[in-house]
């Protein structure tokens, strides 16, 4: 999927207003002098406002970037990038979240 590079000061929300926090940096690639966040490591979810149960199955405690919306073209470390248009599933609600912001707006990657 196209888009601009996410870079680990991209804010990401889960769909219950909870901010996603990248858990783990690459090593190799930065953006603008700030590195990428790794896709294969789940971001850490604060937050949350979906109630826990008996109410709900909230709140969400990670979130899973789905590996179908990294970059295809560009890759670090053999994994493709997390780019602004990826998408990820939230555990253990399963609701998604999505990036609002990715930390720079000047490197774009398919």
């Amino acid at each position: 999927m196209p888009g601009f590079l996410v870079n680990m000061n991209a804010v990401a929300l889960c769909s219950h207003g909870g901010q996603v926090k990248f858990a783990a940096p690459n090593p190799r690639v930065k953006v603008m002098g700030t590195p990428v966040p790794m896709g294969a490591v789940p971001g850490v979810v604060a937050g949350c406002a979906f109630p826990p149960p008996p109410v709900a199955n909230g709140p969400c405690v990670t979130a899973m970037w789905n590996p179908g919306t990294f970059t295809v073209r560009v890759k670090s470390m053999g994994q493709g990038l997390i780019v602004q248009s990826s998408l990820a599933n939230c555990v253990p609600t399963g609701t998604p979240a999505m990036i609002s912001f990715a930390g720079q707006t000047r490197v774009q990657g398919q």
